[in-house]
């Protein structure tokens, strides 16, 4: 009887341990829903593919391990901050072929330390956000954007720490000002073309503009002073003339004299 208690409870143990490794097993391997999940021979590490799937959100339960992660032709529109916060091992993402017009500052937040390759072309993104790329030192693919370059832009490209060669994608397809003719051309291939020139002319004219007006007033405050000092000095020369001098009053006292 002892035996046989001995050998269901051994039973038992072995069927736990053999559910709790499937169930260990399961959860490692668990892939993101619409997403296929696929592990390299090379121990290259986890692949999630959610291409195509006609997505307009980042799936949240992209695994942890994940190393690299394909979103390519989906309908995404705009990538929030932290989106990818958890991934901290991921080696390349592939965002190209949205409709991705929108960076939030904080998109890519987490992923500076492991990101390699970044792809974010043939989306609508328009407006360059440094802010965006915060921490980024990735190779990234920008082109087949409807890039406008403006001052913003220009103050906005030394502020990313993205591999140089990264910035050559950006063409720009407007403008602002539209007279400096940059469409179609590579906006960091074009070091002699400045676009806060129009920016810094009115800003010297402001300031020219504000200093006039300091003049105006300090020069009106000063008239005002001098005519006003000059009024008052005439009406205190009025008063003066006008007291009985010291000789008169000398001259009377003598004649009081000599006629007593």
């Amino acid at each position: 009887m002892s035996i046989l208690v001995d050998y269901v409870v051994m039973c038992l143990l072995l069927h736990s341990l053999v559910l709790m490794t499937f169930c260990f097993h399961h959860a490692a391997t668990t892939c993101s829903k619409h997403c296929y999940c696929s592990e390299s021979d090379d121990g290259g590490g986890k692949t999630v593919r959610c291409s195509n799937q006609r997505l307009t959100e980042i799936p949240q339960d992209i695994p942890n391990d994940t190393r690299r992660v394909y979103l390519d032709f989906n309908l995404l529109t705009s990538i929030p901050a932290n989106a990818f916060a958890g991934l901290s091992h991921l080696l390349e993402l592939d965002l190209s072929h949205n409709d991705i017009s929108q960076l939030q500052p904080g998109a890519f937040r987490g992923l500076g330390s492991s990101l390699q390759f970044l792809d974010l072309s043939g989306n609508k993104l328009a407006n360059f956000n440094a802010d965006s790329f915060e921490g980024l030192r990735a190779r990234a693919n920008l082109t087949n954007n409807p890039w406008h370059c403006d001052c913003n832009l220009q103050m906005a490209l030394p502020r990313v720490d993205l591999e140089p060669v990264s910035l050559t994608g950006i063409v720009c397809q407007t403008s602002d000002p539209e007279e400096m003719s940059v469409q179609g051309l590579a906006f960091l291939l074009e070091p002699d073309i400045d676009l806060c020139m129009v920016m810094k002319r009115t800003t010297d004219v402001a300031m020219l503009v504000v200093m006039f007006g300091w003049f105006t007033m300090v020069i009106s405050y000063l008239v005002y002073y001098v005519r006003a000092n000059q009024e008052d000095a005439r009406r205190h020369l009025e008063y003066l003339k006008s007291l009985p001098s010291r000789q008169t009053k000398s001259e009377e006292s003598s004649t009081i004299s000599t006629v007593v």
